[in-house]
């Protein structure tokens, strides 16, 4: 039997509303289930964790990016079972959706549990991220992109409110101009790379992140390595004229962006200024921080 998490408040509230539909569209598949729902922040990885220690290998996750990375760090964090001997399926009904387009998983309803009803998976990387919160050392797992600098600083303000499509693009304009660039060091498989201010540092598992931008179109889910991306400090201005780069994975010709491959990162912060990260659009912490990549441990399903 299936066990399905759903985040009722995902997509500010559609999660909530489409579960008639989404209900009616695995019965008529003829898919046997039980359904969860998650109650407050961080309880869609306290029920996949008691569900797989419980025994449980078949999941299907109901919102949005922060659903799904709740979900997988439940996954991660048991130790009952090797996490790809768990087969994990989802249903996107949130706002920006970015892990499940490098996956190809649409965004209707009844095509979604279709691919889940096929059955098909591959196997992901996972990153692990070790990081700061409020001075005190922590860690979480993530499966997507990790965004450092201007990016975590959007996630930062955009989790203090509930945003729709086009409020998330005004809000990434306002902290445009809000953000000071801060200077890091990067660190990639033991050898600094820069150091310097950054606009931006992507470290990417999957392409895509903030509503479809692609700050890491090398990427690839199960080469055991990082895509990593950033852009130097440029003029406010020169960010928004230079937008176009960073859609249809474009970023590469932009002169002001340098792209790698690693397995280790570290990002320190330099003059004790804090660089700040967000993990799957969830707003963490900042540096110092460490990723380390976990190889193929997500079994997904995913299109044909």
């Amino acid at each position: 039997m299936w066990q399905v998490i759903i985040n009722p408040s995902a997509g500010n509230g559609k999660a909530g509303k489409q579960w008639n539909n989404i209900e009616a569209a695995l019965n008529k598949a003829n898919i046997s289930f039980k359904v969860h729902r998650s109650e407050r922040a961080l309880h869609c990885t306290e029920i996949a964790k008691l569900l797989i220690e419980k025994g449980s290998k078949k999941l299907i996750g109901v919102g949005g990016d922060g659903t799904n990375h709740e979900i997988i760090n439940g996954l991660m964090q048991q130790n009952t079972v090797s996490t790809n001997e768990v087969v994990y399926g989802f249903i996107p009904v949130g706002t920006g959706n970015d892990w499940v387009k490098t996956h190809h998983i649409p965004r209707d309803i009844t095509n979604a549990v279709a691919i889940i009803k096929e059955g098909r998976t591959t196997l992901q990387d996972i990153g692990l991220a070790k990081f700061y919160r409020n001075k005190k050392p922590d860690q979480r797992y993530f499966v997507n992109v990790a965004g450092m600098a201007y990016d975590a600083y959007i996630a930062r303000e955009s989790n203090k409110q509930r945003t729709n499509a086009l409020s998330y693009y005004l809000l990434i304009f306002k902290c445009l101009f809000e953000y000071v660039n801060k200077q890091a060091r990067l660190i990639l498989d033991g050898k600094e790379v820069a150091n310097q201010h950054f606009y931006t540092i992507n470290i990417g598992l999957c392409k895509y992140s903030g509503g479809g931008m692609q700050f890491v179109p090398h990427a690839e889910i199960n080469d055991g390595q990082f895509a990593v991306s950033y852009v130097n400090s440029i003029p406010k201005l020169k960010v928004i004229a230079s937008t176009h780069y960073l859609y249809g994975g474009k970023i590469a010709k932009f002169k002001d962006a340098e792209l790698f491959k690693a397995q280790h990162i570290k990002v320190e912060a330099v003059e004790d200024a804090p660089t700040l990260l967000e993990l799957d659009g969830e707003f963490v912490g900042e540096t110092p921080a460490e990723f380390e990549v976990i190889p193929k441990a997500l079994k997904v399903i995913i299109a044909s």
